[in-house]
């Protein structure tokens, strides 16, 4: 090989190795990741304070929502698809704007207030100071295959300061003959999480 074709062999080389390293690092700059799911679900109360409401008072006598507890299956942007007694899976084309826990946790307070009157705060440094805090475990908040049903089961504790011992109540929602798809799962999960909320709220004010 001549010294001519040495050089522009060498310079083929090197013009190929600068177009992978420049692929590669664009790579690292444009996402090529898969189409964003079809819907982006959420909770919304049925029931809210009309505008101009206003609820004052002592914040030591506040109702108090706290971020209910879950398992990991269950605290994700995912929604859990229960395909039999062992067996979870998670519904194709759909995520949570937010994780359930939370926006179960805002949906129930502005239920309370809607149906109580009362002034009630979120979580926060508010829980040393409230007098009634409403708490819990969020069981299931998911479609059940095996069913063909929305399902929410909320186990709330409830607890009253300087005074009665902590009740512990379960509550349950089911809609029924509900498609495996994103947009009707995620009208019966807000269906069912506010049927719930309604019915912790009662609980507290009763």
């Amino acid at each position: 090989m001549t010294r001519l074709r040495r050089l522009r062999a060498g310079s083929i080389h090197k013009a190929g190795f600068m177009a992978v390293a420049a692929a590669l690092t664009l790579s690292g700059c444009v996402s090529l990741g898969t189409k964003p799911p079809d819907e982006l679900l959420r909770l919304t109360p049925a029931e809210t304070a009309p505008a101009g409401t206003v609820a004052s008072g002592q914040l030591t006598e506040a109702i108090v929502v706290l971020d209910p507890e879950a398992d990991r299956g269950l605290d994700v942007l995912r929604v859990p698809v229960t395909v039999d007694a062992s067996s979870v899976s998670y519904l194709k084309d759909a995520l949570w704007i937010e994780k359930p826990t939370r926006q179960f946790r805002s949906l129930l307070a502005e239920t309370l207030r809607s149906r109580t009157g009362k002034l009630v705060v979120e979580g926060g440094d508010f829980e040393v100071t409230g007098r009634t805090l409403i708490g819990g475990r969020l069981i299931q908040m998911g479609y059940d295959a095996q069913r063909g049903a929305v399902v929410v089961r909320f186990d709330a504790m409830r607890t009253e300061r300087g005074s009665n011992p902590i009740q512990s109540r379960r509550f349950e929602a089911v809609v029924e003959g509900v498609e495996p798809k994103a947009k009707p799962v995620g009208a019966a999960l807000n269906q069912a999480a506010n049927d719930v909320a309604r019915q912790v709220a009662d609980w507290v004010k009763g």
